[in-house]
Parts: C-alpha cells; sequence; structure tokens
C-alpha cells in the first residue's frame, strides 16, 4: 500500500491524541488516518506498536519535537503521539440520521444529548455508548461540542466506534425518531415517573440536557415521556455521562433478561 502523507490545509482533519486513543482508531478504522505524528528523541517502547500498526497501513510517520506536537494537539495531553484522521463527515462509513434509522437495527438504542459542551462529558458518553452497545449518539450542530481533539483523548478509542450524529434541528430529528417508531424518553430531575419503571425492550431514543440548564423546552415537548433517575443522597443531580451509563445499561439489562 503507498504511503498517505499530510495534506496542507485540510480544515476539516480530525487530531487524535494519545497513545490508547491512537491505538483503537489505527486498529478498528485505519482508513480514516491521514498521517502519524511521533514524538523525537529516545524509542519509547509504548509506542513501537503504533509504529508497527502505521507501517502495515502504508501510513506516513513524521517525528517532530514535543512543542510542534503540543501545537497540533492544541493542549490536549498527547503522550507522544498525535493522529490526523479524515473528518466522520467525509469517511467511508459515516451516517446521518435518516440512514440510521432506514438500517432499521432492531431494537435501536440512541442516546441524544441536547447542549453538552463539556468534551469530556461528550468522550464519555461516547466510551458508555460504545460499552453497552447502543448504535449512536445524536447531538446539535449548533451549541454544543463536537468532535473535537479533547472528545477524542476522553472517548479512549470510542469515536472510532460509535456514530456522532450532528443535527441542525433537534426538535425535528425527534419527531423524525417518533414517526420512525421510536419511544423518546427525556430525563429530568423533576419527572414523577422513575426510569426503573420504563420497558425499554422497544426502540428508545433516551433524551439527556446539558450541562446547566437541562433540556430545552422544545427539546422537552418533543418527549413521549420524561422520567428520573431515583437519588437517595444528598446531590440532585447526577454528571450527564454517569446518568447515561445507568440509563443505557438499564436498557441492557431489560433487553438480555438480566436479573
Amino acid at each position: 500500500m503507498s504511503k498517505r502523507g499530510a495534506r496542507d490545509g485540510a480544515a476539516q482533519d480530525l487530531i487524535v491524541c494519545g497513545i490508547h486513543a491512537v491505538r483503537q482508531v489505527l486498529t478498528n478504522g485505519p482508513e480514516h488516518a491521514l498521517d502519524l505524528w511521533i514524538e523525537s528523541g529516545p524509542p519509547n517502547p509504548r509506542l513501537r506498536d503504533l509504529l508497527k500498526l502505521a507501517a502495515q497501513h502504508g501510513l506516513a510517520v513524521q517525528r517532530a519535537a514535543s512543542r510542534t506536537l503540543d501545537r497540533l494537539a492544541a493542549g490536549v495531553r498527547h503522550q507522544g503521539a498525535v493522529l490526523r484522521c479524515r473528518h466522520p463527515q467525509g469517511a467511508p462509513g459515516a451516517r446521518d440520521l435518516k440512514t440510521l434509522l432506514a438500517e432499521g437495527a432492531a431494537p435501536l438504542l440512541l442516546l441524544v444529548l441536547d447542549g453538552v459542551q463539556d468534551p469530556h462529558n461528550l468522550g464519555a458518553c461516547l466510551r458508555v455508548v460504545d460499552g453497552a452497545g447502543a448504535h449512536a449518539v445524536i447531538v446539535p450542530l449548533h451549541r454544543a461540542v463536537g468532535l473535537t481533539a479533547a472528545v477524542q483523548k476522553v472517548a479512549s478509542g470510542a469515536a472510532a466506534t460509535v456514530p456522532l450524529i450532528q443535527v441542525g434541528n433537534l426538535a425535528a430529528a425527534l419527531d423524525e425518531m417518533k414517526e420512525s417508531g421510536l419511544q423518546v424518553i427525556g430525563m429530568a430531575g423533576e419527572a414523577s415517573d422513575s426510569l426503573f419503571g420504563l420497558d425499554l425492550h422497544e426502540p428508545t431514543a433516551l433524551v439527556m440536557g446539558g450541562e446547566e440548564k437541562g433540556l430545552r423546552r422544545l427539546t422537552r415537548a418533543r418527549c413521549d415521556r420524561l422520567v428520573h433517575i431515583p437519588m437517595a443522597g444528598a446531590i440532585e443531580s447526577l454528571n450527564v455521562s454517569v446518568a447515561a451509563g445507568i440509563c443505557l445499561y438499564e436498557a441492557v439489562r431489560q433487553r438480555r433478561g438480566l436479573l
């Protein structure tokens, strides 16, 4: 396979930082990779596997000083490894919501995030969705974090395995999900019904609000039902990625018939 070198001025390229995150992309989605940047200096045994993977896929490797990698990583801790990738919108296998709904994977399980702006929260949610075997994360195109280098780092490879679908109008997207037969369940601390009283066997979209304001008015209005996670302590709410994990694994528990 011929080597693929760097592309000048590729504004749509994504940066993946950190040894584990880079390894996951080179293992699960090497066709997205453009080039690998490795910190120059004495050989680092932890980087050896990355170099082998890069060689297997004919990927160009650039050696550079740590300050150069710092600049590429834009403040994200890179551990001596930075991978440039094609943006998912131009990558093979990229999905939009219509395609996902039309594929008819049964029963669909989607996580919808309404205005999550912290890259660490989005990255952690991607990891949870990957672990639970859910089908995608849906986020608004505006006023929410997208697939940044920080998100890729926290996701630890899950960004290469979980479709992240950005929609211009979240309320319209929820309507589209409902028309396709999904129940749309919103999480709200003040809701009277408990998550654990739901039947999650059928196709479901679980909707969670942003870090500060929760579900927006139009998003809330599109939900078929609002439920809460019971809280026994003094804290009133959970981090969005923790809440996502509880909700998604409750669906997994029910669908697998676990006690």
